[in-house]
């Protein structure tokens, strides 16, 4: 296969792509800043892409928690003869099982992983675009493996154009709820389900000053983070589960991110339920017009916690987003109890571990398979209550 040309820094070597190819070369970034105006000018309409791969989002990221546990931004841009960007990878670089693998920017805080790609080149790209993507990056990096995780087979109404490397399963779906145009409300959330909430509202509602709402302020962006870095912790300990917010970058980065403008709100939506005396619940999230997709949650530890405020505010984001013709919500990959009482269906979601050196062959082979690995035992009730007893004994 004829390789196109990589750019790495400032360096820059053009060799020719067969005409079926749309692929004419490839950059590759190192620095966040060097790659930003690319970056944000496929942040538009003409552009498939999520909201977890922002620049904003991504950037906080990088720099509060990828820096901090060494990884390096891997940032593909793939254009065509007339160096027009065809396509943006967000990837960082770290060692594993001793060779250097490229993933998304964004650890466990994407649910959704993909490129930014123009509208056009995401329609109508081939496996021969693919392949010569893959094989400049192999041949201008010293990347050794790259491991693609938690990737939509699809994003609106175009496919995924990384989706026609081999792939697999990812170790867990994503419940869905599809907002279908003019759908009714018991369409999304059932009148049974509804009146049962409304009961419960009802001993909320007689709290002076209570309300739900986006923040949109500042000030009330940071009142809320100050309240759920406060009490997420103290629910966390309650379920017996580790302070994941508390590792070395995590707050930085969701505070940074929570307060990255954008237009009509911020990176990371909150949405909050409270009354004069205190917080009830919030539900964060990115949002992009399409669709909601929630990231982080906790509620009061007080006894209005009883009347189910977190289930609440659900119905509310729900409705909200109906209303503003979004065509789809989530809440985050997994299948908790509460996400299926609002989400019935499941997306697929896949990983591919594509080798890109002798060295990363047996990488990305071993990560394939405890990917797979996990998945089965997520898959099997007995092997995943198994797997929890194990992780509360050596935890």
């Amino acid at each position: 296969m004829t390789m196109a040309a990589a750019i790495e820094g400032q360096t820059a070597e053009t060799r020719a792509w067969p005409n079926a190819i749309r692929v004419a070369g490839v950059d590759i970034f190192h620095d966040l800043a060097a790659a930003e105006a690319t970056w944000r000018s496929l942040e538009t309409s003409q552009h498939s892409y999520t909201p977890y791969q922002r620049f904003d989002f991504l950037a906080s990221w990088q720099r509060q928690v990828g820096e901090r546990e060494g990884l390096r931004p891997f940032i593909v841009v793939a254009h065509d003869s007339e160096r027009r960007p065809l396509l943006l990878l967000p990837l960082a670089i770290e060692s594993r099982l001793g060779a250097n693998c490229a993933s998304f920017m964004g650890g466990k805080h994407t649910t959704f992983n993909m490129a930014l790609c123009e509208k056009d080149f995401a329609a109508n790209a081939t496996e021969a675009d693919i392949a010569a993507l893959i094989g400049s990056i192999a041949e201008r990096s010293r990347a050794d493996a790259l491991a693609l995780c938690q990737q939509p087979l699809r994003w609106r109404d175009l496919p995924n154009p990384l989706a026609l490397l081999p792939h697999q399963a990812s170790v867990n779906d994503c419940p869905v709820l599809a907002i279908e145009p003019g759908a009714a409300p018991a369409a999304l959330v059932s009148n049974s389900f509804r009146r049962r909430l409304k009961g419960k509202e009802r001993k909320l509602q007689a709290l002076p000053g209570y309300r739900y709402y986006v923040a949109s302020e500042s000030a009330d962006v940071c009142r809320l983070l100050d309240w759920f870095f406060r009490v997420k912790p103290q629910r966390m300990a309650e379920q017996k589960l580790p302070n994941v917010f508390a590792e070395p970058g995590i707050e930085q980065f969701i505070r940074a991110a929570c307060l990255a403008p954008r237009a009509n709100g911020y990176a990371i939506d909150i949405h909050a339920l409270e009354c004069d005396e205190e917080v009830i619940a919030i539900f964060a999230g990115v949002s992009d017009g399409h669709r909601f997709s929630m990231m982080f949650n906790t509620y009061t530890m007080s006894a209005n916690s009883k009347f189910s405020p977190g289930l609440i505010l659900m119905r509310d984001i729900i409705d909200r987003h109906a209303g503003l013709n979004y065509r789809a919500l989530d809440l985050g990959i997994g299948s908790d109890e509460y996400k299926r009482l609002f989400c019935k269906d499941d997306e697929a979601v896949v990983d591919s571990f594509v080798p890109l050196s002798l060295r990363g062959k047996p990488a990305a082979s071993a990560l394939s398979a405890i990917n797979r690995a996990k998945r089965a035992v997520k898959q099997n009730p007995a092997l995943f209550e198994i797997a929890q007893n194990l992780r509360s004994m050596f935890r």
